[in-house]
């Protein structure tokens, strides 16, 4: 349903932690400009555990009028409740999104029959285009390609976002899933390698900073055009590592305000970019062109 370049976005604050309703919207019309090829409201990059359920249905309520048709938005909605998840995955449907993400369930490891059992109730109560992701660095656990190929024989579980950056676990999905569905990386730094191998987008971190490089890369990755990806990559990948630093988002909200896009809020218990890290994500942003 969705290739290339999609933003994993950040959810803009006030000093005081209180959304930047203002700023969503210009991030919003900036990343339609740039021709980024989706939204992702409410992932990891936009703090989603910390954010109330009214301000996660403001948020999409948001993107959904600001992005007018213009470009997709996709919620994530994933809980380590299945009932929860369900319910959110439910609300964002009726308030217009165009797909949910789906992380696994976190906290309390579910088993690979647990996960199945789990997407599949979520699958068989929502009509709704669904992406799973898998990010087990953050959850404690991992979807594994056995348990995806299960996965795959549900109409609307469209695609994976695979955030492990583990290349030959990427070729092991994209052998099990077919044409059934679609893979995407969270990975920045293996993006390249990901897309020329057979994925189909990524879910970047990246693109919250440079919008129309990433897409320019990507596109020229999916055409095979291994020269011009390569030249492009090249200039983002100290964005692409640097902006890892430390826990994301803290380095892209601290590049973000940097530029002059928001605020320098972030909700606690995340805190601001330490002073050890910020020239390295600055240095970054200049081989990148964008300071």
């Amino acid at each position: 349903m969705f290739q290339g370049s999609m933003v994993a976005l950040v959810t803009p604050m006030e000093p005081t932690g209180v959304v930047d309703e203002v700023a969503l919207r210009a991030l919003i019309e900036r990343h339609i400009e740039a021709k980024t090829e989706a939204i992702v409201v409410l992932g990891t990059t936009g703090e989603c555990p910390t954010l109330t359920d009214s301000e996660q249905k403001k948020i999409i309520e948001i993107a959904v009028a600001t992005a007018k048709g213009r470009i997709p938005i996709i919620a994530g909605t994933g809980t380590y409740s299945t009932m929860a998840t369900i319910y959110q995955t439910e609300v964002a449907m009726q308030l217009g999104v165009d797909a949910c993400l789906l992380i696994t369930p976190y906290y309390n490891k579910p088993t690979q029959e647990g996960l199945y059992q789990h997407f599949k109730a979520v699958a068989e109560a929502v009509p709704i285009p669904l992406i799973l992701y898998n990010n087990p660095t953050r959850t404690g656990c991992s979807l594994l390609p056995e348990t995806v190929a299960r996965l795959s024989y549900f109409s609307n579980i469209v695609a994976l976002k695979d955030a492990t950056g583990d290349l030959a676990e990427a070729r092991a999905l994209l052998a099990v899933i077919g044409n059934r569905m679609e893979l995407y990386t969270g990975d920045d730094p293996s993006a390249l390698a990901f897309l020329l191998q057979g994925g189909k987008g990524v879910i970047s971190v990246t693109a919250n900073v440079v919008p129309q490089q990433m897409r320019e890369m990507c596109a020229a990755a999916l055409a095979k055009n291994v020269n011009l990806a390569g030249q492009l990559n090249a200039k983002l990948m100290p964005l692409h590592k640097n902006l890892f630093l430390e826990s994301n988002p803290i380095p892209v909200k601290w590049a973000l305000h940097k530029m002059g896009w928001i605020k320098e809020g972030i909700r606690l218990p995340l805190t601001t970019l330490s002073e050890s890290f910020q020239a390295d994500v600055e240095d970054a942003m200049k081989i990148a062109g964008v300071i």
